[in-house]
């Protein structure tokens, strides 16, 4: 099965006109998500990553898992408030504004070999603010990983103009 055919297309969420990607879908069918996290993984096996970092929510599920098969700590992105420890965070750009995110600033050590992990890229203004972040601290990133890319939207170039590149599994027209 492709595994674009495991993501749920929802019309008009979260406001008419968005056509918007549910992984939910994906993550409930075994096969799928067991596909999705071989799929991530595999140009990475064998090669020495110290962590990966999932950006808030479903980043979690999916970097928890391709942290686990790649034997690599996994470090959560959050969003500004959410983590209980030393923090340090970055503001980056929303569709529709400006928000904050943060991580703990001894989650990467300087140097480590980071893989960031989400669902979708869209924009790319979370994903662009998670690598700057883990930047910021001496983070060496590897790679970003996305289950679905909307290139329409133009976030995967975002990210490749940081020196980045980008691994997708599905793309979709639109947005």
């Amino acid at each position: 099965m492709p595994l674009a055919s495991a993501i749920r297309t929802i019309p008009d969420y979260p406001k008419k006109g968005i056509i918007f990607r549910d992984i939910t879908t994906l993550l409930g069918n075994a096969r799928a998500f067991r596909r999705a996290v071989d799929e991530l993984v595999n140009p990475w096996a064998g090669t020495k990553i110290d962590k990966v970092a999932g950006m808030e929510a479903r980043g979690f599920i999916l970097g928890g898992a391709v942290a686990h098969q790649l034997s690599a700590g996994f470090v959560p992105i959050r969003k500004k408030g959410k983590l209980p420890h030393t923090t340090v965070s970055i503001a980056y750009s929303l569709e529709y504004g400006v928000d904050e995110m943060e991580m703990h600033e001894d989650a990467v050590d300087k140097g480590e070999r980071v893989i960031l992990v989400d669902d979708l890229i869209a924009t790319g203004g979370t994903a662009e603010g998670a690598v700057k972040l883990l930047q910021k601290i001496g983070a060496n990133v590897v790679a970003a990983c996305f289950v679905i890319d909307l290139p329409d939207l133009g976030g995967a170039a975002k990210i490749e103009a940081l020196g980045v590149p980008v691994r997708t599994l599905v793309s979709f027209a639109g947005h």
